[in-house]
C-alpha cells in the first residue's frame, strides 16, 4: 500500500509517503513549528508528493493524527486529510499521537512499560501506559503530573513524548528511575504512516481525539441567559 501520513497535532508540521511493499518512506518532510500549520501544510504536502513521484490518485490510504494535541493544529491536519481523501476517493484513518509516540518503542520488544506523555499545560499531561509488548495498562487520559507518577507501579518505564522530560524531572527519587527518556516535539511521521496502514478504517475515524474541552469560552453575548425560578 501507498500511505500518505499527515501530522499537525503538536509542535511540528509533517507529512510522508510510505510504501508498505518495500517497507520504506519514499518521501517525507518535517518542519518544527508551534504556530503556522495552516500556512505551512499545503506547500509541504506538495513538496512531499512531488518527491514521492506519485499522485494523490495513486495513494491507497491517508493517515492523520487525531490528538491529543493543539486544537488548532489538529483541525488543520484533519481538514487537509479529509479533503484529499474526498477528492481522491480514498479512505482516511485516524492515529492518536500517544500511540504514534509509543509505537517505535514497543516494536523494540522491550520489557519495560512505555509511558507516552504530551504536555497539556497547567501542570497536567495527556498520557497512556502500555506494556513492552503493547498491551494497554492505563488508557489515554489527562491527569496532573503528580498523579501520572503513580504509573511507576508498573515498573521502571520508557518515557516518550513532548512531556517525557517534564515527567523525568519530577520523577520521585525513591522509586526506580525511567530506563529511557525520549523527549520529542512530535511523533515520527513514519510511524504515523505504519499505524495508519495497520488501522481498520471502520475503527479508526479521522476525527479529533479530545481528552478534555478546549480552554476557551464563548463571549458573554453568545452565552445563554441564566434560568431563574418562577415566583410563586
Amino acid at each position: 500500500m501507498l500511505i500518505l501520513a499527515i501530522d499537525t497535532a503538536l509542535d511540528h508540521c509533517a507529512a510522508g509517503v510510505l510504501n508498505t511493499d518495500s517497507a520504506e518512506m519514499i518521501a517525507q518532510e518535517t518542519l518544527p513549528m508551534k504556530r503556522g500549520h495552516a500556512e505551512a501544510l499545503m506547500p509541504l504536502l506538495a513538496r512531499v508528493m512531488q518527491q514521492s513521484g506519485i499522485g494523490f490518485a495513486d495513494l491507497d490510504r491517508i493517515a492523520v493524527t487525531t490528538g491529543p494535541g493543539s486544537f488548532t493544529g489538529l483541525r488543520v491536519g484533519l481538514s487537509a486529510a479529509r479533503g484529499i481523501a474526498l477528492a481522491a476517493h480514498k479512505p482516511v484513518v485516524g492515529v492518536t499521537t500517544l500511540s504514534a509516540y509509543a509505537a517505535p518503542v514497543v516494536t523494540e520488544d522491550g520489557v519495560s512499560p512505555v509511558i507516552s506523555a504530551i504536555d497539556a499545560r497547567h501542570d497536567h499531561v495527556y498520557y497512556q501506559v502500555v506494556s513492552g509488548s503493547g498491551e494497554e495498562l492505563v488508557p489515554p487520559q489527562v491527569a496532573a503530573i503528580d498523579d501520572v507518577l503513580a504509573a511507576a507501579r508498573h515498573g521502571a518505564p520508557h518515557l516518550v513524548g513532548n512531556a517525557a522530560a517534564i515527567l523525568a524531572g519530577r520523577w520521585p527519587a525513591e522509586i526506580s528511575a525511567p530506563v529511557a527518556v525520549d523527549n520529542q516535539s512530535g511523533p515520527d511521521i513514519g510511524w504515523v504512516a505504519w499505524l495508519g496502514a495497520a488501522a481498520d478504517p471502520a475503527q479508526a475515524p479521522a476525527r479529533p481525539f479530545y481528552l478534555r474541552a478546549p480552554d476557551v469560552k464563548p463571549p458573554a453575548s453568545m452565552q445563554a441567559p441564566a434560568q431563574t425560578a418562577a415566583s410563586s
